[in-house]
């Protein structure tokens, strides 16, 4: 056998080998991947082939996959945490498992500066998102707002916090980013009100800082309300305030919290959309890699960005990017589509939109073929006892009459659900996407007329 060295580390050889010889050893309980039969390539010396995972190999991954499997199974809330820590520096993944926490049934909270540390943190049956992933508050910061709530308890107030941490390392930035992703809601829950306290509160606890520092102290140091007092909440009462002003709009909070986080955390403005909308079958967007191309799906999504382009021949189209619950994805409007569609094309804005899958470069794009926006989306419900669900020509009937109001392919976007009402229970059954209709009010008149009672929907009930 020829070997040829390579060193690549201190600790570890590359070696090329040439097969001298195989040996099956017949049939074993082994968890290989990669050459399917007699995969036991012996060398002279005795060693595996290294073109091959040896059986200690792919009997790790296989022991790693179950003990992951075990966790997620018995300490669901503890893994989720645990995989949030480990790919907190991945916006998409990270958004990936909040989604999938919300559908496990755990639900993770926003950070909070009186419960947080530093990573996603398991608390009665939530997670707790950690202040590393709050942007523009560093590990230093976060290390000393931490030590001053281990030293001397919860922060009462924005005066107490700026009091008693480091104002050079918890910096302005810092807080109000803490403020605006909704940390100190615990304190005020009128975020606009604590970023206009702040200016007026930080120069005061910045004077306090050098009255202690010098050896000084305030008149109210030296009188507070009660003789067990700690000296430094002596006076917080006397800190500084902004005039009073309303509170932000729940959109605006959301914006603000996207900005900081990279996505909605306390609420999402799709998500009353997309538990309204399981009927209608919808394709998550964190599931576009895996359909197939120029599969024909629907999501529904929110505008993130719009880009619009003008054509070589002077045509005007548009790039634009889309996200929902479960991640982020990007769509092409080509010109005919964009000429139709362009005024429901708002930044913000909740759209349900239907589409190709396109693969190009390595990327996946969804080709926007309709949009429609989310509020004026309806779906086309319709009636049935057991007899009729059951009955071939019954089926038959309704399969026909929504045929006739399919219309053009292109024009069909109202979904048909059958509601099938049995013992005082209601099964709910969605037809496939060849039975959607056109016309949703002409074909809740026919069908009607013919027995099957019928109405439109809409999506989300005002």
């Amino acid at each position: 056998m020829d070997t040829i060295g390579k060193p690549s580390t201190n600790w570890e050889r590359e070696t090329l080998v040439k097969i001298v010889r195989r040996q099956s050893l017949g049939v074993q309980n082994v968890y290989d991947i990669g050459v399917e039969k007699d995969h036991n390539f012996l060398l002279a010396s005795g060693e595996i082939a290294s073109n091959c995972f040896n059986k200690s190999h792919s009997m790790a991954y296989g022991y790693v996959t179950y003990q992951t499997a075990y966790l997620k199974a018995n300490y669901p809330i503890e893994y989720m945490a645990a995989l949030l820590t480990a790919n907190s520096d991945n916006q998409d993944k990270v958004q990936r498992y909040i989604a999938t926490c919300l559908n496990m049934g755990i639900a993770v909270e926003p950070p909070d500066i009186n419960r947080s540390g530093v990573d996603f943190t398991p608390l009665s049956g939530k997670i707790l998102f950690g202040l590393n992933a709050v942007r523009n508050v560093g590990h230093a910061a976060i290390l000393c707002i931490l030590e001053s709530r281990e030293k001397d308890g919860p922060f009462q107030n924005l005066a107490d916090l700026c009091d008693r941490v480091d104002l050079r390392t918890v910096n302005r930035r810092a807080l109000e980013s803490l403020i605006q992703c909704g940390a100190m809601d615990c304190l005020n829950s009128n975020r606009h009100q604590l970023l206009e306290d702040l200016g007026y509160v930080i120069d005061w606890a910045h004077t306090r800082a050098k009255d202690r520092a010098s050896g000084q102290g305030s008149i109210f140091d030296l009188f507070g309300d009660s003789q067990e007092e700690q000296p430094q909440k002596k006076g917080l009462e006397q800190a500084p305030k902004a005039p009073e002003v309303a509170d932000f709009t729940p959109q605006e909070k959301l914006r603000l919290e996207k900005d900081l986080l990279g996505f909605y955390i306390s609420d999402h403005p799709l998500k009353s959309a997309m538990q309204s909308s399981r009927l209608l079958g919808p394709t998550n967007l964190s599931d576009l890699e895996q359909q197939p191309e120029e599969a024909a799906i629907s999501a529904i999504v929110m505008l993130s960005s719009i880009k619009p382009i003008t054509t070589k021949k002077g045509d005007r189209m548009a790039i634009i990017q889309i996200e929902d619950l479960t991640g982020k994805a990007e769509g092409v409007v080509f010109p005919k589509t964009y000429e139709r569609v362009q005024s429901f094309l708002n930044t913000d804005d909740s759209l349900m939109v239907w589409g190709k899958i396109d693969r190009r470069d390595d990327r996946t794009q969804l080709i926007i073929e309709d949009v429609e926006p989310i509020e004026k989306v309806k779906m086309l419900m319709v009636e049935l006892n057991p007899l009729q669900a059951g009955d071939m020509q019954e089926q038959h009937r309704l399969r026909t009459i929504l045929q006739e109001y399919r219309g053009e392919k292109e024009q069909a976007k109202i979904p048909v659900v059958a509601v099938v009402s049995a013992n005082n229970q209601r099964q709910f059954v969605r037809f496939g996407s060849q039975y959607q209709v056109s016309s949703g009010e002409s074909a809740a008149r026919a069908l009607e007329s013919a027995g099957f009672p019928a109405r439109l929907q809409p999506l989300i009930s005002n």
